[in-house]
């Protein structure tokens, strides 16, 4: 579309798009593929972020007519990524559950956690200076990865969405449609997963 076009109100656009006008839907890509590729990632990796959203925008096409302008486009197409991302995640999981693995009391308690959920006391054994370099370790890099795909899809997208993209609890809760209060579990007790396989780690060496 012409530069002229591109602040065209976003409600034109749908309507066009409903329509049948190609560049009215070219141009809403435009402006949200990239928001919508960077939560798909969040949830499934970047190996199946693209394939995802390309599974979303087939999706919000057909629906388009439906949307009824209750939220914003944005909200709305970023709701319908994360439903796609999470059925992928749960087809391509092959994981083990470890909600049960950990001893919540060791990490998630008032000595260890302030009330916003931020370190009052660090991990035992880290030993390096801070989480950054400690995490540039190769070994323990792969083994922090490994151990997220081990998680369940939606305990991942929540650590993924909240600590590695600074998500709030509420852009999550509407996101993946879960309150905000079962997301902060959530991310607890995959921090909680992630701390002990780190201990065991310094310790031993092993993932």
């Amino acid at each position: 579309m012409s530069a002229a076009n591109h602040h065209t109100d976003e409600k034109d656009l749908v309507f066009a798009a409903i329509n049948g006008n190609d560049n009215a839907y070219a141009e809403l890509v435009q402006r949200h593929h990239s928001i919508m590729v960077a939560v798909a990632a969040a949830i499934v990796g970047p190996s199946l972020a693209e394939d995802v959203v390309q599974d979303a925008w087939v999706s919000a096409h057909r629906a388009l007519a439906k949307f009824e302008h209750r939220s914003s486009l944005k909200t709305w197409l970023l709701r319908i990524v994360s439903n796609e991302a999470l059925t992928r995640a749960k087809r391509e999981s092959r994981h083990i559950s470890l909600d049960t693995q950990a001893d919540e009391s060791s990490y998630l308690d008032d000595d260890n956690f302030n009330r916003w959920g931020h370190w009052a006391n660090k991990p035992p054994y880290w030993h390096l200076d801070t989480p950054d370099a400690l995490l540039e370790e190769v070994d323990l890099h792969h083994c922090i990865n490994k151990t997220l795909l081990l998680l369940p899809p939606t305990q991942r997208a929540v650590f993924r969405l909240r600590d590695m993209e600074q998500t709030s609890f509420d852009q999550i809760s509407e996101l993946l449609g879960v309150s905000a209060a079962n997301a902060r579990v959530l991310v607890h007790r995959a921090r909680l997963t992630l701390m002990n396989i780190i201990d065991s780690y310094q310790e031993t060496g092993r993932c």
